[in-house]
């Protein structure tokens, strides 16, 4: 095995053994020890790969939304996009809430931010062939900010408050915002 796999099956232990002990304790809770004793290596290991436990889950995210995002970009329409990421965020509750409550929502809602981009930029380009027309790129840009960070900010309370809405009516709801709202703005 090359050093870049052994260091990258490292990191993934790392990041498992951090998810699976965030199931049950707060982050700020987490000890580095307890990680290494987890995965059977050094600290010296794991300061080899990262600074600290935040650093740790940053990474963790950041992969996880790596492979988010590559598998939404092989989806075929926006609904099924937003359902898939739907479905990771329920799957991974124990984490972003964990991770809302020690990183703050600022920080989480840029894990969301990447993978939602690209489902909105997704709708944004569907709209226009629809609409047979094309958008100057600055306002294009703009309506991906204003919607990616509205759905983001979906995400984050759908997870941290009691839910008030099924995974089915949150994806009925943003599907009626993002199709009447923006074949309108295209228009």
């Amino acid at each position: 095995m090359r050093n870049e796999e052994i260091s990258l099956n490292t990191k993934q232990e790392l990041s498992a053994a951090l998810k699976w002990t965030m199931e049950k304790k707060p982050l700020s809770k987490i000890t580095v020890s307890e990680l290494v004793r987890t995965c059977d290596i050094n600290r010296n290991t794991f300061y080899y790969h990262f600074n600290d436990i935040y650093d740790l889950l940053k990474w963790t995210f950041e992969q996880e939304a790596i492979e988010v995002v590559k598998k939404i970009n092989l989806l075929v329409n926006t609904e099924e996009a937003i359902r898939f990421v739907l479905d990771y965020v329920d799957k991974n509750q124990h984490i972003i809430r964990c991770a809302y409550d020690s990183i703050g929502y600022g920080e989480l809602k840029r894990f969301f931010y990447a993978d939602m981009v690209g489902i909105v930029r997704h709708a944004i380009d569907g709209a226009e062939r629809e609409a047979t027309i094309k958008l100057p790129a600055d306002f294009k840009e703009f309506l991906s900010e204003f919607f990616t960070e509205a759905l983001a900010g979906m995400m984050i309370n759908w997870v941290h408050s009691p839910k008030k809405q099924t995974k089915e009516e949150i994806v009925q709801n943003l599907m009626i915002v993002l199709q009447t709202t923006l074949s309108q703005l295209i228009r």
